[in-house]
């Protein structure tokens, strides 16, 4: 994603690299699950995930695990992978599929694939035991437009306030209906803010993406999010999509028209999903914190469905294309966190080209409570 001459105005004068210590700070890293991570809307990927009843992955989300699945009504749950009986963890398989129901292997605890308990062998002769009383313990989940976000606060903000600047935005691709035609995971030796950072900026892309450059000019576009959790815009293209070829890898998208066939959009969701929309796809990364220097980062490449059934359909057009341009963002993520490792690191100017980076800081401090930082 780029910054462009055309917003610079919006660029805050001495706006500056975020301290050494939000990078190399445990005490930081576990006050950001507590004030991050635990309570904001997180992107935990696509429904599709989930189709059918039963249907399972697990999710890891600052050492709490979780059951992502869907009951025999079709409703999707988020359940916490612990027993009420005595906290053993009930799934350990990655992904899979249940039966009717979720059961403990320790003591046979068993549960709907709504979360209710209903199955608890010789608990009947415990004194006002209730099976209503020990369901599952339950995060608050939203499917939209065919994502998932997952909420781990008791009391969340309504995802329909919180995403409401962009949902609007991003009716014309219609990604209800998108499928998911490639999902690459990549293991980065980064902090995810600095994933989050190089996302939001083009000024690198020259030296470091020189094909991407070639496909869209750095300095073409414009930002229209520009503070808060949600920040992005457009870049043109000079060819009819990002890929190898330089083709489309599918028929535009049905309901785009006008500019839209000629720019891609990058747009990062506060704090963990980085959404791409291109004329005859979208992409999707999820970030995924394992450390203070790790990042495992998910990939998804959507069509949709009536591409999948054309004549030489090559979604592999558009991911290859896009893998390569990941792992170059990789490498100078993973060198930029063994640079910010160095006690000679200290904040400095932000480029006229990175006035998207100030406004992430921005959000990031106010969410930590730290916004009262002198050096952004």
């Amino acid at each position: 994603m780029t910054d462009f001459v055309r917003t610079a105005a919006s660029f805050k004068a001495g706006a500056r690299t975020l301290a050494r210590q939000y990078f190399t700070s445990e005490d930081i890293y576990r006050l950001e699950f507590e004030r991050i991570f635990s309570r904001h809307w997180l992107c935990a990927g696509r429904a599709e995930q989930i189709e059918q009843p039963g249907q399972y992955f697990l999710l890891d989300i600052g050492g709490e695990s979780l059951i992502v699945t869907r009951d025999k009504d079709g409703q999707a749950h988020a359940f916490f992978n612990v027993c009420r009986h005595r906290g053993t963890r009930l799934c350990m398989e990655e992904h899979g599929q249940l039966s009717q129901s979720i059961q403990c292997p320790y003591h046979a605890w068993t549960y709907g694939l709504d979360g209710r308990l209903i199955g608890a062998p010789h608990m009947d002769s415990v004194p006002d035991f209730d099976r209503a009383d020990y369901p599952l313990h339950e995060a608050h989940l939203v499917e939209w437009a065919g994502f998932l976000f997952i909420n781990l606060h008791p009391e969340p903000q309504p995802f329909e306030e919180w995403f409401a600047p962009l949902i609007a935005r991003f009716e014309k691709w219609d990604m209800g209906r998108l499928r998911t035609a490639r999902k690459v995971l990549y293991d980065v030796a980064a902090n995810w803010k600095i994933i989050a950072q190089n996302y939001s900026e083009c000024y690198h892309c020259p030296l470091v993406h020189p094909d991407l450059a070639d496909r869209t000019p750095y300095l073409g576009g414009m930002n229209d999010l520009t503070e808060g959790p949600f920040l992005g815009g457009y870049m043109n293209m000079n060819y009819p999509s990002l890929t190898i070829s330089t083709q489309r890898a599918a028929d535009p998208l049905p309901g785009l028209q006008g500019d839209d066939l000629g720019r891609v959009y990058y747009y990062t969701v506060f704090p963990n999903a980085l959404i791409s929309p291109h004329p005859d796809y979208v992409m999707l990364h999820t970030l995924w914190p394992r450390g203070l220097h790790r990042t495992l980062v998910t990939c998804e490449w959507l069509f949709a469905p009536e591409a999948f059934d054309k004549p030489g359909f090559n979604p592999n057009d558009a991911a290859d294309f896009w893998d390569t341009v990941n792992r170059q963002d990789w490498e100078m993520c993973e060198r930029t966190q063994l640079g910010v490792l160095s006690t000679r690191y200290a904040p400095s100017p932000y480029s006229s080209q990175e006035s998207l980076l100030p406004a992430l800081d921005r959000q990031y401090l106010r969410v930590m409570g730290h916004d009262k930082e002198t050096h952004v």
